[in-house]
């Protein structure tokens, strides 16, 4: 009996690629998000598509509840539904730093708590949260978007260790630089919220870096493989991580200074 997966935000990049890229290999994969109309091509690889809004709770309550009601389980969860709202923290409204955190955090968890019970019921399941490097390194300009991804890694590090006695684990996987459209939203915000501030300099330096880097972005289908191998081992590991500088900047988190780690990420803003 193959395994039953919910892949949220699966309307493009990574949530999208995973969903096609478990369908293909044996799983019956859900494949969830709020832009239905972009999941159309899903449906020809068998892949059912549901409609959610993480920031709805109603919504998050009834795709779990569909997905029980034709399959009794739901083996897997890939919190994938997320983006980046940049801008400086002194300009960022605080209803946009709210709505950051309700998608990246709380959205995820509440999904979180409405698979438990089934996975508890089954002594299996694994919650594949997707967080980025952006949830160990904090680039300036990103401030909010880092404080949800910094929240979610220690989220699941708190979870891992409630629920491994019940048979599941509780993977986060670390994307760097990934070719997807979430850069487009980030950099958007970015210029509409503090392109005309005081910040409105480091915005132009920002911009320059990141378009410098964007053709050597991989296709998200290397994170849908990476998530692919979590799932399957006996005992994965905590994290995974790949993607453009994924792993230098990691490695680099662990072994230099606060302020040495500042110094490299500014070295690249000139």
């Amino acid at each position: 009996m193959s395994k039953v997966v919910l892949v949220t935000g699966a309307s493009a990049g990574i949530g999208k690629a995973t969903a096609k890229y478990l369908a293909e290999n044996g799983y019956t994969v859900y494949g969830a998000a709020r832009r239905v109309e972009k999941m159309n091509e899903l449906l020809s690889l068998g892949i059912k598509v549901i409609p959610l809004d993480v920031t709805h709770d109603e919504s998050m309550v009834n795709a779990v509840d569909e997905i029980i009601k034709a399959e009794g389980k739901i083996d897997i969860l890939i919190n994938n539904a997320g983006f980046g709202s940049y801008g400086a923290v002194e300009d960022v409204p605080m209803s946009d730093a709210k709505y950051q955190l309700e998608v990246n955090v709380f959205g995820a968890a509440r999904l979180m708590q409405l698979v438990l019970p089934h996975m508890r019921k089954n002594g299996y399941g694994k919650i594949v949260n997707i967080s980025s490097i952006g949830g160990k390194i904090a680039f300036p300009l990103g401030g909010w978007y880092h404080a949800s991804k910094f929240a979610l890694e220690g989220l699941s590090d708190s979870l891992r260790n409630e629920v491994k006695q019940f048979g599941i684990d509780v993977i986060v996987i670390e994307p760097g630089g990934i070719k997807s459209e979430w850069g487009n939203i980030a950099f958007d915000s970015m210029v509409k919220i503090s392109g005309n501030t005081a910040y409105k300099n480091m915005v132009s330096k920002m911009q320059k870096a990141t378009l410098k880097t964007l053709d050597k972005n991989p296709e998200p289908i290397l994170i849908a493989k990476l998530i692919k191998k979590a799932i399957e081992v006996k005992n994965p590991k905590t994290r995974y991580a790949d993607g453009y500088m994924a792993k230098p900047l990691l490695i680099a988190r662990k072994i230099v200074s606060d302020k040495m780690l500042d110094k490299m990420v500014m070295s690249q803003m000139k």
